[in-house]
């Protein structure tokens, strides 16, 4: 079986071409998967998703890392992990 880690939408960005960017990131902040979708098919974001480490890639900067874990602790609070957001 694969290992998972369950990481949580911190973050969601939206252009002037009509696509948004999701950012979901580990609950240290260390590491983060972003997807980037048309904003009509953004709706069925979830709170959280199982990601394969391969997956992530690290984030460098303290602050953004910290910025990251408060918002994986302020959803994980909100939302349940398959909840709509």
């Amino acid at each position: 079986m694969t290992e998972t880690i369950r990481c949580w939408l911190v973050e969601r960005e939206y252009d002037d071409k009509g696509l948004v960017t999701l950012t979901y990131a580990t609950p240290d902040g260390e590491s983060v998967y972003r997807r980037e979708l048309a904003a009509s098919a953004a709706s069925g974001v979830t709170a959280a998703k199982e990601l394969s480490p391969d997956q992530l890639e690290a984030v460098p900067d303290e602050e953004t890392r910290e910025r990251y874990a408060t918002e994986v602790d302020r959803t994980a609070d909100r939302y349940d992990p398959d909840d709509p957001i």
